[in-house]
């Protein structure tokens, strides 16, 4: 049955490029995004992990691990990240999961028979430090993932889990937030200090509280 946002994040233990890892225990307190790829040696792959290396210090100030996954085994893994190194001029910093067994894909419903019943789709998957699964995303094969729209994602999930804030649409760090309606209007002043503007009682807007 498909995982669902809510759910514990199954817990699996995994060799990878990085050494032999417990999925929960290499998490520890942190945030954690775990993404599949179809095989090693595939064109939009190869810019995938080249991008998300260039990026992953955004990650990294966040407390979020990265950890990929592929279904192929660990020496044809460390082939292909020379191959990224030197077309994405980057350098592969996380750990890539070899998965011949399909044991953790399928542990997390990452092959989708319909599209193609061996290799993964490009799934996503943001786990909070709880080891709940906050967000899931699943593209087909062909398109690259947008990992600017994912880490926008984390900004607004490590937002709202300390804050009683929704985050409106295209909303990007630093912007204005939405104060959920369940806070009553007694109470804004009091926990959004820096003041709110109400559009509708049930549309109200305030400074992002943590900046």
């Amino acid at each position: 049955m498909a995982l669902r946002l809510g759910d514990i994040a199954p817990d699996f233990f995994a060799k990878t490029t990085h050494g032999n890892i417990n999925f929960h225990d290499w998490l520890k307190d942190s945030w954690g995004i775990l993404f599949s790829h179809p095989k090693d040696y595939t064109p939009v792959c190869t810019t995938e992990l080249g991008y998300m290396s260039k990026i992953k210090p955004e990650f990294d100030k966040r407390n979020v691990k990265i950890l990929a996954i592929s279904v192929d085994p660990i020496d044809s893994h460390c082939g292909w990240i020379g191959d990224i190194n030197e077309t994405q001029n980057t350098t592969v910093n996380f750990p890539i999961i070899a998965d011949p067994s399909r044991e953790i894909s399928n542990l997390y419903d990452m092959i989708h028979p319909k599209a193609d019943d061996t290799l993964t789709v490009r799934s996503v998957f943001i786990i909070g430090p709880d080891k709940i699964i906050k967000l899931s995303i699943t593209y087909p094969a062909s398109t690259g993932r947008n990992f600017d729209e994912v880490l926008r994602v984390v900004d607004s999930l490590q937002l709202t889990s300390n804050y009683q804030v929704a985050t409106p649409v295209n909303w990007k760090n630093g912007d204005d937030c939405i104060i959920v309606p369940s806070i009553p209007a007694d109470d804004i002043p009091q926990k959004f200090p820096k003041g709110h503007k109400e559009i509708k009682p049930y549309l109200r807007y305030t400074p992002q509280p943590d900046i």
